[in-house]
């Protein structure tokens, strides 16, 4: 086993969070879990009190989240790793869905996301030291019909962590985006929300896959421990990657999502190369 570390993850009361908490006390870790209220807080602690920590926080509160963070490391200790896992999914043809929606989507998947690693980044630069977990999706990589929003959400939340960890990883501080595929979460039960359909012309390509993915429902092929397991093994790799994807569905989908971009820009070649000019720098570009 590898020294403990003291783990700091967002949204432990379900799915990854709580598979990832209860694997890491197992393996003797500390974890400090954010939850939204009281009774899912000490419901938290009871797993292994002393080791297992709560706290309560909306990461889409971003005032208090500073303070929650300087508690932590004040009262629990130098937090090791950020393991950013709370959000949840939306799920409508975009046509369909307000505008609202898309940026409580973004306030929960991206901002919250932000700000945590904002206000813990602090305290790993100064200790030059740290692991950054950013709990994203093979959404993040590939997209379908009905998730716009969603998948808007981890494209920038992936790009953000690739780009984060360029700035960070000369300071000792590791950033991996993990994108985990179809797994038995309540992902696509009680935390997705659904807006009413309105709109006929998109029932023949979206209706199929809403009623697919909500039969699926809690028989999909991932297995949320294992992808705990996978997560641990991540962070207590020596090089921990910076994108590491779950599950055999989402490694076809983007292995497939690859190719075919490949082979699109194969087709599009000349045209691309067609709008170099004569270069006006006299020195290196930098982009």
């Amino acid at each position: 086993m590898t020294s403990p570390k003291t783990l700091l993850i967002t949204g432990v009361s379900s799915g990854f969070g709580r598979a990832l908490a209860e694997e890491a006390l197992a393996a003797g870790h500390r974890v400090v879990g954010t939850v939204r209220g009281e009774p899912a807080r000490l419901a938290f602690e009871s797993l292994s009190p002393g080791a297992a920590i709560g706290r309560i926080l909306d990461v889409t509160d971003f005032d208090a989240i500073d303070g929650v963070v300087a508690d932590i490391e004040a009262s629990a200790g130098a937090i090791d790793v950020l393991v950013n896992n709370a959000g949840y999914g939306h799920e409508g043809v975009m046509e369909e869905s307000p505008l609202s929606e898309m940026r409580r989507q973004f306030d929960v998947n991206v901002f919250g996301a932000v700000a945590m690693i904002k206000a813990v980044l602090p305290f790993m630069r100064q200790r030059r030291r740290g692991h950054i977990l950013n709990i994203t999706s093979m959404g993040g990589h590939i997209t379908m019909p009905g998730i716009a929003y969603y998948c808007g959400s981890k494209f920038a939340l992936e790009g953000i962590s690739e780009a984060l960890g360029k700035e960070v990883q000369p300071l000792g501080i590791a950033v991996t985006a993990v994108a985990p595929g179809s797994f038995r979460t309540d992902w696509a039960g009680r935390s997705m929300t659904r807006p009413p359909r309105a709109i006929a012309d998109y029932d023949a390509i979206f209706d199929p896959i809403r009623k697919a993915r909500e039969e699926k429902s809690g028989h999909q092929l991932g297995d949320p421990r294992k992808a705990a397991r996978a997560m641990l093994a991540a962070i207590n790799a020596d090089h921990p990657p910076a994108h590491l994807l779950l599950g055999s569905d989402a490694l076809g989908l983007v292995r497939g999502k690859l190719a075919a971009l490949r082979e699109e820009l194969t087709a599009w070649e000349t045209v691309t190369k067609s709008t170099d000019g004569q270069s006006l720098s006299q020195g290196p570009l930098l982009q």
